[in-house]
Order: structure tokens, then sequence, then C-alpha cells
């Protein structure tokens, strides 16, 4: 994110009552983890706030090393993991067009497992390196010794957005083309805030997601149903 806290703090609040709208759409258990993808983006940029106030020296240094950790931790170790385990809880498991999609439920298995490997280590290198958060072009850039490589980069890419391109319900697949797309821009732009940058612009494409839920494209398949919201 770039400018200052209150950019992010409305943010949050937009976002975040777009995300309290979508829970109200859920008509499965199975989709509600892909249903507070937008209230979980708020909370985060709700948090990069407090990171503002901490690099402006308007809180604590011990608290802007908590935000700065919290901040980094969904960016770089949850969101890679949750995001592919979302989509794969609404996949279709079983119906008329099953077959066609069966190989890609797999492949998104892969890459939620392939995430989960990547929360772990980043959790370990939180834990075991000091972070730092730093204004640069009125941007926020984000260090961690043991992340910042570019090996942490392509798999977060991978997990995030290859499990999106791969769902079978059509405003997934844009929500995923869209985030590919702000990822070569924010590199292109702003690669060294790209963390901030890009959660920033994920978190605002997600209200997308809202239509999704209101529209009634995410439901359990039955067997001999068809499967809403695919091409």
């Amino acid at each position: 994110m770039c400018i200052n806290a209150d950019v992010n703090f409305a943010a949050s609040a937009v976002i975040g009552a777009v995300g309290v709208a979508t829970f109200r759409h859920v008509r499965e258990p199975r989709a509600v983890l892909f249903a507070a993808v937008p209230l979980l983006f708020a909370l985060h940029q709700f948090t990069e706030g407090f990171v503002w106030l901490g690099v402006r020296g308007q809180i604590r240094p011990d608290a802007l090393g908590h935000m700065t950790f919290l901040f980094i931790l969904y960016a770089q170790g949850i969101l890679p993991f949750l995001m592919p385990l979302a989509v794969l809880l609404i996949e279709p498991r079983a119906g008329e067009r099953v077959t066609r999609w069966g190989w890609r439920a797999g492949a998104i298995g892969a890459l939620t497992l392939l995430g989960a490997t990547l929360a772990a280590y980043v959790l370990y290198a939180l834990i075991a390196y000091e972070s730092h958060a730093r204004v640069v072009s009125r941007s926020l850039n984000y260090d961690n010794p043991a992340t910042a490589n570019g090996w942490v980069a392509a798999t977060y890419v991978v997990a995030t957005c290859g499990a999106l391109v791969l769902s079978t319900h059509r405003v997934v697949r844009w929500f995923g083309l869209l985030n590919l797309a702000g990822v070569a821009v924010t590199l292109a732009v702003k690669s060294y805030a790209f963390t901030s940058v890009w959660c920033l612009y994920a978190a605002v494409i997600s209200v997308m997601l809202y239509w999704l839920f209101r529209s009634g494209h995410v439901d359990v398949v039955h067997p001999n149903s068809r499967i809403e919201g695919t091409a």
C-alpha cells in the first residue's frame, strides 16, 4: 500500500463491509473459507495501517514489530496456503461434469500442499530472523533475510494464483487471472514494494467475489446435477 495509513484503514472498512455482506450469501459450509477472502484481506489492510503508524513513529517500536510480523505472515505464508485450500473446498465432487474437471482437483490439491510447505517455511523464517518495514518512494517495503529470494516469490505466485486459475468456476478463474496481471504490473512498476502493493490490489479486486456468492454460483454439487458458474 502507498501514501498513508488512512488509505489502508479506509480500504479495510470498505472491503470489510463487502466481506460481511458476502457471508450473507454463503449456502454451503464448504464455501465459508472462500467467502471469507474479502474479510481476511480487509483485516490484512487494517494491520498494514498500523505498520504505517509504526514507521511514522506513532506507535511503540515493539508494536510495529508485531504488526510487521502479522502482515508478512499472512501475505507470504498464510495466503498461498489459504487460497488453494479455499478453492479446493468449493470444487465439485460429484456430478455430470466432474470427470471433465477431475484433473484440476488433483492439481489444486498439489498446490495446497505446496502452499502449506511455504507457510511452514515462512513461519520459521519470521521466528528465526528479524523482519523490517520501511518507506521507499511512498510505499512500504518489507524485508526478511530468509524470505527475500526468488524461489519464495515464485512458489507464492504459483500456489496462490495457480489454484484460482485452475478452478472450475468462471468468476474464480477471472479473479486468478486479474491477480496474475496485478503481479506482473506490480513487479514492473513497484517491485521493491511488491508485497504491500499487490496485497492492496488483491484486496480491492476480492470484492468481485461478492457477486460470485450473491449470484449463487458456488454450491455443493450433488450426483447428476450441473456445476454452476463453469464455462
